[in-house]
């Protein structure tokens, strides 16, 4: 995940910078340090990620067309 495949998942789920940090257990300033590219442990980021995915995106990996996010497929049984 990369900095802007961060802003734009918090973007689809409308969270700001707080309420992700909340969710991923961790502070608000580690978040902030992602979205402004600068280096973080792997296993931050993958928490951050984690955080993400669980609240409902899927990261779009480099296919030619650029990385990217999108929103999960919800089908009509979940809730």
């Amino acid at each position: 995940m990369n900095a802007a495949q961060c802003k734009m998942a918090r973007a689809a789920l409308g969270l700001g910078v707080r309420d992700l940090a909340a969710l991923a257990d961790v502070a608000q300033a580690t978040v902030s340090r992602l979205e402004r590219g600068e280096e973080l442990k792997p296993s931050t980021v993958l928490t951050i990620r984690s955080a993400l995915e669980t609240a409902g995106v899927e990261f779009i990996e480099e296919n030619g067309g650029g990385a990217g996010v999108r929103l999960k497929h919800r089908s009509s049984q979940d809730g």
